[in-house]
């Protein structure tokens, strides 16, 4: 048994063949997920899991060299940003319009769909390198 914080094996396999600058997004429950983009489903109920933890777990696990979020979220939902921030405090973040984020997914190595209600709750990570 793995004895770090991850213990989905889907998620684990996928931040372990992660390469240099490969994108992976944690999105809510209503993010569209292109049929074409690999498709991880957390999603149990309503909330669960919710987006912020679930964040916490991957980047317990991830070499993140930057974050990419929607303008709209720090307007519509300034708590899920601020939130952001506290878990990558040394990661910059670039802003981008939900429909460019939106359109970036296709270009995902994954996206993991959360049980999160609360508008706008999606990440895109950027992967660095830990040398």
């Amino acid at each position: 048994m793995k004895k770090t914080l991850l213990l989905n094996s889907v998620l684990s396999e996928l931040i372990a063949s992660l390469g240099h600058g490969d994108m992976i997004v944690i999105g809510d429950a209503g993010l569209p997920i292109p049929p074409e983009t690999r498709r991880i489903d957390l999603a149990l109920c309503r909330g669960i899991p919710p987006f912020l933890e679930t964040v916490r777990v991957i980047v317990s696990e991830m070499q993140v060299e930057k974050a990419l979020i929607a303008t709209e979220t720090g307007q519509r939902s300034p708590h899920i940003r601020d939130g952001l921030g506290q878990l990558l405090p040394n990661t910059p973040f670039e802003e981008v319009s939900h429909e460019q984020l939106k359109a970036l997914c296709r270009q995902a190595r994954a996206v993991v769909r959360t049980g999160e209600y609360t508008p706008y709750a999606n990440v895109i990570l950027v992967a660095g390198v830990v040398f």
